[in-house]
């Protein structure tokens, strides 16, 4: 049993050791900072001009988390005539600063993604740009990629454009405190108290964003809902663990940002540019799909149908509240997870089953995706008319391929990182009783997932139990350098 007197585990040292370990540099190369201190010395020049329009007089605004410094996109709509609702997402241009092939660049295209640890962010690229200069702050004027397209009251998008633009971002604000004004829970946040034309604002962009939530779920979009845990992190120490959900808010991004890459991928495949596609494959273990429907009283055909499964989550939703992240992550677990792949020019697409699109891509992230770098490069190429793309179909593959795999090991650091802080956070409440529901029953152990706070760990002695049980149990161990924390039953 562990001490829980323990105050301090380096989780500092445990993160770049973990990303060491899963492949990832967790520092820039010298040839990368002496690029960055070039870029800083002379950036590059914001303004406007032909075929770049002045688009800074809009009301922009950003929402993202709390913290977040890296803010890749900004939105704006506006009603039209018809009573369509013109959506415009504005993307951060990360190519105008870093160029193809630089030093910024390689390592970028080797490391392919920031990774978030809890204690400290590991950037795709030196915070200097992807939190400073490329980073869509507040009041700062700023080059962009605009994707622009129509919402009808249905959902149902048109007139899908791509375009270059100078803009400038209004509002900085917060999923949790625009989520809560958004659904009658909490008070405007200070910004959207103070002018009625940014409330107007949100409101239309939340009434478009739910018409686009809604036409997905026709299709056969999946109403997933996993359980995201964030420590909070005061002086090093962990305090305490919050478990974060679903608002108005994340769903308005969500929305946009789905619509905004399909809007996108559907531009290259127009200009008839090969490019690179986020798929999630129809599931090859559907038949576990079936089986695991039938153990919560579902019924599913014997063939892959999205809009029924999305039925079914629906229901056990209202089932079973407490228990339905547990099946969302069985069903993710089963589809199997999203991959990069090259697409070329008419060839089908084996589309996203899980967001019931066939035409998405990654674009609006490009501060930290290397994935989005690329596609804006062939953004811009296809807009100038070039004969041949940057990239070649060879080049793409093996982008796609990296991005895939690097994706995946992020993946591993967060997850093993997310483990070690709980540990650290439960090494002082040893000893205490806690209600909990069974998670998985495995060669391994059987595993329990407390309530409060939300964190799994193994059930010593487990017999008897299965997936969906719910118990009090008592905290007897944690182990934040392995990230064990172990249970048994009260």
């Amino acid at each position: 049993m562990n001490n829980p007197t323990v105050s301090h585990v380096d989780l500092q040292a445990a993160a770049r050791q973990v990303m060491q370990e899963n492949g990832f540099e967790p520092d820039f190369p010298p040839p990368a900072l002496q690029q960055l201190a070039q870029i800083k010395a002379a950036p590059p020049n914001v303004t406007a001009g032909p075929g770049v329009p002045d688009l800074r007089g809009l009301l922009w605004s950003s929402i993202d988390n709390d913290t977040s410094r890296d803010l890749d996109q900004i939105e704006v709509a506006e009603k039209q005539a018809d009573g369509k609702v013109k959506v415009m997402v504005g993307i951060a241009d990360v190519d105008a600063f870093v160029s193809r092939s630089t030093p910024l660049d390689l390592h970028a295209a080797k490391e392919t993604t920031t990774v978030y640890t809890g204690v400290r962010n590991f950037p795709m690229l030196p915070e200097d740009l992807s939190t400073g200069a490329t980073s869509l702050l507040e009041d700062a004027d700023k080059l962009g990629m605009v994707t622009e397209f129509l919402v009808d009251t249905q959902g149902t998008t048109s007139g899908h454009k791509v375009y270059p633009a100078l803009m400038r971002n209004k509002a900085q604000l917060t999923y949790n405190a625009v989520g809560a004004w958004l659904e009658d829970r909490g008070p405007a946040p200070p910004k959207v108290a103070s002018s009625p034309d940014l409330q107007a604002q949100l409101r239309l962009q939340d009434e478009a964003a739910q018409a686009l939530k809604n036409e997905r779920y026709r299709h056969g979009a999946l109403n997933i809902e996993t359980t995201e845990v964030h420590p909070v992190v005061l002086n090093e120490q962990v305090i305490d663990l919050q478990r974060q959900e679903k608002n108005r808010a994340t769903e308005l991004i969500e929305d946009f940002m789905i619509a905004s890459n399909g809007a996108v991928a559907m531009m290259l495949e127009e200009k008839k540019v090969s490019s690179i596609r986020r798929v999630v494959k129809t599931p090859e273990r559907w038949h576990r799909i079936v089986a695991l429907a039938a153990q919560h009283g579902g019924k599913l055909p014997a063939q892959p149908d999205s809009k029924a499964l999305n039925d079914f989550l629906q229901v056990r939703k209202a089932a079973d509240p407490d228990h339905f992240p547990d099946v969302s992550l069985a069903v993710i677990k089963l589809m199997g997870p999203g991959e990069y792949v090259l697409e070329r020019p008419g060839e089908p697409s084996p589309g996203h089953f899980g967001l019931a699109v066939q035409n998405y891509t990654h674009s609006t992230a490009p501060n930290r995706r290397f994935s989005d770098v690329v596609t804006q490069r062939l953004i811009k190429s296809a807009l100038a008319g070039a004969p041949r793309g940057p990239y070649s179909d060879d080049e793409l593959s093996a982008i796609a391929l990296n991005c895939t795999q690097k994706e995946d090991a992020a993946r591993k650091v967060e997850r093993a990182m997310t483990k070690r802080m709980a540990a650290v956070n439960m090494m002082r409440r040893i000893g205490e009783m806690f209600d909990a529901i069974v998670t998985g029953v495995t060669p391994k152990g059987t595993f329990v997932r407390v309530l409060n706070p939300h964190v799994e760990g193994l059930l010593v002695h487990g017999v008897g139990v299965d997936v969906g049980d719910k118990l009090r149990v008592k905290l007897v161990s944690a182990d934040p350098q392995r990230g064990y924390i172990d249970f048994v039953r009260a």
